[in-house]
C-alpha cells in the first residue's frame, strides 16, 4: 500500500481494545521505550493465533505496517508470555496494574529504553513473588522506581520543606518526609516509622532481585503499596483503576 512500510519491533502488550467484530487495538510499550498503538486484524476470530500471542503482559516480536494512522500487525511471535502471572488472580491483577502504570508513564514518539527494561523486570518479579506481600512489594517498587525516573523521586533523607535531617511524617503531596515543625503546615501528612522509611528507601535503591528475596510482613507491604499507589496517582494526576482492584479498594 502506498505510503506504508513494514517494520519489526519488540514490545510488551499494555492493553487491548475491541475494534469492530474481529479486530483489536493494542497499546504496547516498544523496546525503545515508546508507546505504540496498532491494529491486530482478525485477532478476535475463533482460533486466531494473534489473540493468544497478544495477551496483556506478553512480550512479543511483531511485524507491523506503518502508515499515517494506527499501524497494522501482520504477525507476532512470543518472546516471553510471562505465564507465571496468570495462574491466580492476585498475580494477574498485579501484572495488570503494572501495565496500567506503564501506559501512564510512556508516550508516543518519546524513546526511553529504561521504561521497557524496568517493566519487563517488574513482570518477572511478579512471577517470582512467593506470596501476596511480595506482589505488593513488586508493584510498590515499580511505581516508585518509574516515577523517580520520570522526575518524581521522593525526598527521604531530610525534610522536604526545610532540610532538617530528622523526619517524623511523610506527605505524598509535599514530596517526601517532613520534620515535626513543618508537618503542622501540611495537611494529610502521616506518621512514618524508621522501619517504614528504610523500606521506602529500599524501593528506590534496591534491585527487584534483592526485594523478592527479602522478608517482609503483610502490614509493611500493605503500607508500601498504599504509599506507592498514592504517589503514582497524585503525581500523574490519574485514577489507576487496575491498581485499585489489585489493592481491593
Amino acid at each position: 500500500m502506498p505510503g506504508r512500510r513494514a517494520t519489526r519491533i519488540q514490545a510488551i502488550v499494555l492493553g487491548r481494545t475491541k475494534l469492530r467484530e474481529q479486530d483489536l487495538i493494542l497499546t504496547m510499550l516498544a523496546k525503545e521505550g515508546e508507546q505504540v498503538r496498532a491494529v491486530a486484524k482478525g485477532a478476535r476470530k475463533p482460533g486466531s493465533r494473534l489473540d493468544a500471542r497478544t495477551e496483556v503482559c506478553c512480550e512479543i516480536d511483531l511485524l507491523m505496517t506503518l502508515g499515517r494512522g494506527l499501524g497494522i500487525i501482520s504477525e507476532a511471535q512470543i518472546v516471553d508470555a510471562h505465564e507465571g502471572v496468570r495462574p491466580d488472580l492476585d498475580s494477574l491483577s498485579c501484572a495488570s496494574a503494572l501495565c496500567e502504570l506503564a501506559r501512564a508513564t510512556s508516550y508516543e514518539d518519546v524513546a526511553d529504553p529504561f521504561l521497557y527494561a524496568i517493566l519487563s523486570r517488574a513482570l518477572c518479579a511478579c512471577e517470582e513473588a512467593r506470596d501476596r506481600s511480595h506482589l505488593e512489594l513488586a508493584y510498590a517498587a515499580y511505581a516508585i522506581k518509574v516515577l523517580s525516573h520520570s522526575g518524581w523521586r521522593p525526598v527521604l533523607d531530610c525534610c522536604v520543606a526545610c532540610g532538617e535531617p530528622s523526619a517524623a511524617r511523610f506527605s505524598v503531596r509535599a514530596g517526601g518526609v517532613l520534620c515535626e515543625s513543618c508537618m503542622r503546615e501540611v495537611e494529610g501528612a502521616f506518621v512514618v516509622t524508621e522501619n517504614q522509611l528504610a523500606w521506602l528507601e529500599a524501593l528506590v535503591g534496591s534491585t527487584f532481585t534483592a526485594l523478592m528475596e527479602a522478608e517482609i510482613d503483610a502490614a509493611t507491604s500493605g503500607f508500601l503499596v498504599r504509599v506507592a499507589h498514592g504517589w503514582a496517582s497524585t503525581h500523574l494526576d490519574a485514577r489507576l483503576r487496575a491498581a485499585e482492584f489489585f489493592m481491593g479498594v
